[in-house]
């Protein structure tokens, strides 16, 4: 039986009397990568944010692993193994490239952000850096700054930072808007990668249905925050009911 990584169980959020996320439960599997859409509004950046804990939930459960993690930190998530690209680039802007990555991998082994004991002695931590930089093809940007670089590099960047961290869960919020036609094959390249080794869950939050067909494995639709459909990318897409009344035209016009 394929291992359940991460579970939401009743999942809700209210905001006053609005219900942004309403119950909802869905299981997801190593191996698997699971596209979340659905129109504006209908509660998929607020889902993500939730799991990985950037807003408390009102009801219901996350679980990391068959543990109960509804109640923990962000950071206690990411020790635990759930990690998350932000849809807005959350990088350190003054330092370079190389510095951004390897204070992950630093942090990610319990040494701390000290940026003193970052010397350049520390031969182990810049070879894994810079193995990581290569992937997303920014090895050659190592030495500038964050600040200096255009926002699709910043986007290649925070998924460097992401991978730096190894985690069990990857949750990536739309990983390529804002990036042009040559930019965004890097970043969905990787993606495509992570999804080849079967051992982790993803989960992606996009719009594009070119990039959901290549990728997906699964399809979960929300609207109003309450789950309207879940299953395989051809099923959904060809469901009247998403078709209607949660993606109009545009799963077709693609």
């Amino acid at each position: 039986m394929t291992q359940t990584l991460l579970e939401t169980d009743g999942l809700t959020v209210r905001f006053g009397g609005h219900v942004a996320v309403d119950h909802v439960s869905c299981a997801f599997h190593a191996g698997e990568l699971t596209a979340i859409v659905g129109p504006n509004g209908a509660g998929k950046t607020t889902y993500f944010n939730l799991i990985s804990g950037q807003i408390p939930a009102t009801e219901g459960r996350v679980r990391l692993m068959g543990e109960d993690i509804t109640r923990a930190s962000v950071a206690d998530r990411c020790r635990k193994g759930l990690g998350r690209a932000f849809q807005l680039t959350n990088l350190f802007p003054n330092l370079s490239v190389l510095e951004n990555v390897r204070l992950v991998i630093q942090a990610h082994r319990n040494k701390g952000f000290s940026l003193f004991s970052m010397a350049a002695s520390h031969t182990e931590l810049t070879t894994e850096a810079m193995a990581v930089l290569e992937r997303v093809k920014l090895d050659h940007l190592k030495d500038k700054n964050v600040s200096e670089l255009s926002h699709g590099n910043q986007r290649k960047l925070e998924v460097a930072m992401l991978i730096a961290l190894d985690p069990m869960v990857y949750m990536f919020d739309e990983p390529t808007a804002g990036m042009s036609a040559d930019e965004a094959p890097v970043v969905l390249d990787l993606i495509a990668e992570l999804k080849a080794e079967r051992e982790r869950t993803i989960l992606l939050v996009e719009h594009k249905m070119d990039v959901i067909r290549t990728l997906a494995d699964r399809i979960i639709v929300l609207h109003n925050g309450a789950l309207a459909a879940d299953g395989d990318p051809a099923t959904v897409m060809a469901s009247d009911v998403v078709q209607e009344a949660y993606m109009g035209k545009e799963l077709t016009d693609v």
